[in-house]
């Protein structure tokens, strides 16, 4: 089979580096996840393999969660064990990882601004959930939605676009990935959710038993804060369904 590459130009230098330099610690830190091979890193741009496959479904949730839990318990291990989710983490590699909170109480206080949080008191109760979740073992986030992963005919999963690259709570990127099949196939049977954060635990747990400990009110925080961080996207990029309503526990009570 011959192996094709596409190229992904960036706005700045640094842009660019960042990713390459995502690209290195995800390699290096979260070997479970598989990447397509970085073949040319440009001024402004990364050449990598292109992988033909389809995007995530509905039916792969479990198994992508598994994958997650597995991916976050082997990245705090192997570097993650010394970070806190504030400030950023500087890995001994050279990668920098921003910090959970700083960047989503920008973005919270941009939908404000954009109208979608449109009282104080919302925008106030958002920040106030970010906030109470910014706790526990710091696992990572790249935005996990379900078209940054590609599944080839043979069911090899692959992970693309480094380009985002947080700290977060253990089981956030997880929430990522349900609210991007919230937005692209509607609901999702309550029963798919509860197995996909078992799955998430249990592989989590299986580094270490501290880390498998997300439970459903908690994972129910993190889908508020992505309904509201993925709203502007609604309509766009394949997300056609609306945006799941905020359930989460915290919020409920904060009104």
């Amino acid at each position: 089979m011959t192996i094709t590459y596409f190229t992904k130009f960036y706005d700045t230098a640094e842009q660019a580096a960042a990713a390459a330099q995502h690209y290195a610690w995800l390699a290096a830190h979260a070997k479970p996840l598989r990447q397509p091979t970085l073949r040319v890193i440009g001024p402004t741009s990364l050449t990598v393999e292109r992988i033909q496959g389809r995007h995530a479904a509905v039916e792969d949730l479990p198994r992508l969660a598994r994958l997650l839990g597995d991916t976050h318990g082997a990245a705090w291990v192997s570097d993650l064990h010394q970070a806190r989710l504030e400030p950023p983490h500087h890995s001994g590699d050279g990668a920098s990882l921003g910090d959970y909170l700083h960047p989503r109480e920008a973005a919270l206080r941009e939908r404000h601004r954009q109208g979608y949080l449109p009282t104080h008191s919302a925008l106030t109760a958002m920040l106030t959930l970010l906030r109470t979740t910014a706790e526990g073992p710091a696992a990572f986030y790249k935005d996990s939605n379900l078209r940054n992963f590609l599944i080839t005919e043979d069911d090899t999963v692959f992970a693309v676009d480094p380009d985002d690259l947080t700290l977060a709570p253990f089981a956030y990127d997880l929430a990522k990935l349900i609210t991007s099949l919230l937005l692209t196939y509607g609901p999702l049977p309550e029963q798919s959710v509860g197995e996909a954060l078992v799955a998430y635990n249990e592989a989590a747990a299986c580094h270490d038993g501290q880390l498998g400990t997300t439970n459903r009110d908690r994972l129910d925080d993190f889908l508020a804060l992505h309904a509201v961080l993925t709203a502007p996207y609604v309509g766009r990029h394949g997300y056609g369904r609306p945006a799941p309503p905020i359930t989460s526990r915290t919020c409920r009570d904060h009104h």
